[in-house]
């Protein structure tokens, strides 16, 4: 690699540690092209980016952010995978793969600026979708008004009842 390349792709490194909301190291040592063109296409869905690229570089990119704690992990055959939109999201998908192929193995990752080790992937992989908890939030904002309404309209019908009990005694006594 000639020094402009690596200098291009530093900066191109630089800038999607930026970009991305949460960042993941997993080795990938023994694990088939074939499968790693598999995940690389499942997490593409998912608008989640799988780089492979030599670890001085890395760090190089990383050197002056709030992720240069990371750079001691990086030693070996180590992937760089991007987030952009759902965390969570990623993780599911990387812990399903490493389950399918026990090769691969988060060492850690990043959300923000925050470091969470491979059980902090885990938990982060069993929260349910981004979808499912904006449904629970509105949910939540929606029950105390829902209640209230029923509580003000308790008052009228009820009156309504009461309105419609001395109508049916009326035609009853009317009847008899």
């Amino acid at each position: 690699m000639d020094k402009s390349y690596k200098v291009k792709l530093v900066e191109e490194l630089k800038d999607m540690f930026s970009r991305a909301n949460a960042t993941f190291l997993a080795e990938y040592q023994g694990i088939k092209s074939t499968s790693m063109d598999s995940i690389r296409k499942s997490l593409r869905d998912e608008s989640v980016e799988f780089r492979v690229v030599r670890n001085t570089l890395a760090r190089r990119a990383i050197q002056g952010t709030s992720l240069e704690t990371i750079g001691a992990h990086l030693k070996g055959p180590t992937a760089l995978i991007f987030s952009y939109k759902d965390a969570a999201g990623a993780a599911k998908s990387l812990t399903q793969f490493s389950k399918d192929h026990p090769k691969l193995k988060l060492l850690l990752g990043s959300l923000g600026d925050k470091m969470i080790g491979a059980e902090e992937i885990k938990y982060l992989a069993e929260l349910p979708s981004r979808e499912v908890l904006l449904g629970r939030l509105l949910g939540s904002l929606n029950s105390p008004t829902t209640g209230l309404a029923m509580v003000l309209s308790g008052v009228p019908r009820k009156f309504v009842y009461a309105l419609s009990a001395i109508k049916d005694a009326k035609a009853a006594g009317a009847q008899a």
